[in-house]
């Protein structure tokens, strides 16, 4: 099984907790990281945005990836969130083996 980092932004500290817990409880996340006080510049519908964001870094592994977007989307506050993957290369065997049985 491939392990995934899933990149998420979220509005608030608040909402990224309920969408940690949910996708950890359903098994789509091995592990939520929630980072605060993200700052993004974003084009949206033709203008320059500036937003205080936070950051969730979701452990997964490829097969949970499509159910873990759908997932996310149902709990999402905005219109079209940042959901992307990245692929983890080496690391911890251990630890990847640990998300790997946790899921």
């Amino acid at each position: 099984m491939d392990i995934k980092l899933a990149y998420v932004t979220v509005g608030s500290r608040e909402e990224a907790e309920r969408i940690a817990e949910a996708v950890v409880t359903e098994k789509l996340a091995a592990c939520a990281n929630i980072l605060s006080g993200v700052r993004s510049v974003f084009e949206w519908q033709g203008s320059i945005c500036r937003e205080d964001e936070t950051l969730l870094l979701l452990k997964t592994v490829a097969e949970q990836s499509e159910k873990l977007v759908v997932r996310i989307k149902e709990m999402h506050s905005y219109e079209c969130p940042c959901i992307v993957f990245l692929s983890l290369e080496g690391g911890n065997p251990d630890f990847l083996d640990w998300i790997r049985n946790s899921l």
